[in-house]
């Protein structure tokens, strides 16, 4: 087995690379954080152009269908620069939803419109506060916060019919819909309250066992995100760590920094192998990608909480300010930690995939 992406995938993720930087990925956060609306659909458009919003949508629905390795490798680059892109909700969930389960008529209407960028889409995951119900095809229900929420003309949301969760599409433009921006502890992704009153839903597919499939699958990207996140923060501590001088020496001599630098890099390593065993087994739908994307999803955000949480303390003080990025790595993590359910959640989706011998230990 190969471990690492292949040089074609690898020039694709230099080419996400120098995009982000050149357009500046962290200075965009801060104007969505500061609220211009308008960077996050800009930089869809632009990804759009360049291809990366159809990698794994078939060429029959205006995608290119290069794949899911190529996919990690650009979420990786995602999480390094922190994009405020609606990327996240409108490829690795709405678009992965709409391959996995759409109709003929359903991948017609929503997937060309995702592939070439004139529309993005959010993932509300519902749940019992929000009361999401469909009653006769339509949708009554408040959902918040949903990322990228304001900047989305579709909806797939998570709601029950009868006492069955199923997954719905909302166009956001419809009647009965209403939004409005609600802060979140990130910021970077614009989230929103949606509230729907007798909104029209259509059934994608219905039952858990499809909905834990899709988040399975999303996963094993999110993963390559909070690594790529990860490993910013450790280049950002190391860098300041060389620099930062104390007594007259660099603050990287001294043993407790060293110990904090080791522990990240060790922690985003183990993460990241776990990350290309979940990158294969999601590429060729293996039987072990349950497992594989349990723990790529534990380990990834288990580095990026102590990749975050260090590096703050290695800048010291002037880590907590609004002048140094350290604390918008740090929000990113709390984000997206939760962006598919608790850590408790995935332990026991673990724990179930070794019981049931999904994987040889």
């Amino acid at each position: 087995m190969n471990f690492d992406f292949p040089d074609e995938i690898k020039a694709m993720q230099e080419q996400a690379f120098e995009y982000l930087t050149r357009t500046g990925a962290l200075e965009a956060a801060r104007k969505v954080i500061d609220g211009d609306n308008s960077v996050a659909r800009r930089d869809w458009a632009e990804m759009a152009e360049m291809g990366w919003t159809g990698l794994t949508i078939p060429e029959a629905y205006g995608g290119n269908g290069i794949g899911y390795i190529a996919l990690c490798a650009l979420a990786y680059e995602f999480g390094r620069h922190l994009s405020p892109a609606p990327f996240a909700s409108s490829v690795y969930l709405v678009a992965e939803a709409l391959v996995l389960y759409g109709s003929e008529s359903q991948k017609q209407a929503w997937l060309p419109g995702l592939a070439d960028g004139r529309q993005a889409a959010c993932f509300a995951s519902g749940g019992p506060s929000s009361g999401a119900v469909v009653s006769n095809g339509k949708l009554s229900g408040v959902l918040k916060p949903v990322a990228d929420g304001m900047c989305a003309d579709f909806m797939l949301a998570v709601a029950s019919e009868n006492g069955t969760p199923g997954l719905y599409i909302v166009d956001l433009g419809g009647d009965g819909v209403s939004r409005k921006p609600v802060p979140t502890i990130e910021g970077i992704r614009e989230h929103a309250t949606i509230s729907c009153d007798g909104a029209s839903a259509d059934l994608l597919v219905s039952g858990q066992a499809a909905i834990d499939r899709l988040y399975e699958r999303a996963a094993v990207l999110f993963a390559f995100e909070q690594i790529g996140g990860a490993q910013a923060c450790l280049d950002m501590a190391v860098a300041y760590a060389k620099e930062r001088y104390a007594f007259g020496r660099p603050i990287g001599s001294f043993q407790a920094i060293k110990h904090k630098l080791a522990d990240m890099f060790v922690a985003i390593e183990l993460a990241r192998s776990n990350a290309y065993f979940a990158a294969w087994a999601l590429s060729s739908d293996a039987d072990e990608l349950p497992v594989a994307a349990a723990a790529a999803r534990l380990s990834a955000s288990k580095a990026y909480w102590l990749a975050a949480r260090e590096t703050v303390q290695t800048h010291g003080g002037i880590g907590f300010t609004w002048d140094v990025d350290c604390h918008l790595y740090y929000r990113r993590h709390k984000a997206l930690k939760l962006a598919l359910g608790t850590e408790r959640a995935w332990e026991d989706r673990l724990i179930a995939g070794l019981e049931a011998g999904l994987v040889d230990l």
